[in-house]
């Protein structure tokens, strides 16, 4: 059921790009972070309000750093996004996996030593691996030596999204419910894109090309939900891992509607995607069912 949350995150991800890719010829992307943060706070207020859940947190600080963290790579990735071609920019910011198989391995290792469960763990990492290697074959980057500087923030994008996420599963662990986290997140999107629209101005908001920023909000925070679920209650690296899938919806998007073409070596990126979540899928049912090196 894990599985299935993650992959219904991506989805909304993966719609939300397409409506942001439609609405960015309206709007600066500060401005796109700020409205997707403030409709995701409207509906998460109402939500939570229905439910009877309290936006009141006895953890202010776990929320301002899954905040801060989160904000940090979404402001990288805008800016890789700018400075490098766009296959590259994703490429790095999705090895926040990468890094979330690395720290929960290398974290494993340092607390428990040689008792950690590295055999068990291991398949389940090349898997992530072998999705990274999908996306690469998927987006097919390119880079030269005058983007050092740009490749650089685009992998600590991948670096900071990878905190924000492991934040979400500790955030879990103490009792925050999927809508408080997201609320407190929207919040931080919210500053962060007011702070980015004092130095690079405001767009008015003119009928009907205003109206791409409610689905944003709607499908960004659904996602968001979705994703945190899935990282609070299932296996982080198997979870980490169907990320990847974003990539696919997105690729399956861009022939659909916008008439581009995929060739041979993306099908097969995509294929590798597919086939390396279900594998690390399979991979964890057959291994203790909380592994230590889960814990982040």
């Amino acid at each position: 059921m894990q599985a299935l949350w993650m992959l219904l995150a991506s989805f909304f991800f993966a719609s939300m790009g397409v409506c942001i890719k439609l609405a960015s010829a309206h709007f600066n992307p500060f401005e796109i972070v700020a409205y997707r943060g403030l409709v995701g706070m409207l509906f998460l207020w109402g939500f939570t309000r229905w439910k009877g859940i309290s936006l009141a947190t006895q953890v202010p600080l776990m929320h301002l750093w899954r905040s801060v963290v989160g904000t940090i790579s979404l402001t990288a990735w805008f800016y890789a996004i700018a400075v490098l071609p766009l296959a590259t920019a994703m490429t790095l910011n999705y090895m926040s996996s990468v890094w979330i198989a690395a720290f929960l391995l290398g974290g494993a290792v340092l607390v428990q030593g040689r008792d950690a469960p590295i055999r068990e763990q291991a398949p389940v990492f090349l898997t992530v691996i072998a999705g990274f290697a999908g996306v690469a074959m998927l987006l097919r980057p390119s880079f030269n030596e005058s983007q050092a500087l740009g490749g650089l923030v685009g992998l600590l994008s991948g670096l900071f999204a990878a905190l924000a996420y492991l934040q979400v599963a500790a955030l879990s662990k103490v009792g925050e419910p999927e809508s408080r986290t997201v609320f407190y997140f929207s919040l931080g999107a919210v500053v962060a894109g007011l702070l980015g629209m004092l130095f690079s101005g405001v767009s008015p908001l003119r009928w009907p090309s205003a109206l791409w920023l409610l689905p944003i909000g709607l499908l960004a925070v659904f996602g968001q939900l979705c994703m945190t679920r899935a990282y609070s209650r299932g296996a982080t690296m198997v979870v980490a891992n169907l990320q990847y899938s974003g990539i696919v919806f997105a690729a399956l998007f861009s022939v659909t509607l916008f008439g581009d073409r995929l060739p041979l070596i993306g099908w097969l990126g995509m294929g590798l995607i597919v086939l390396s979540g279900i594998a690390a899928t399979a991979l964890r049912a057959r291994t203790v069912p909380r592994s230590p090196a889960e814990e982040p």
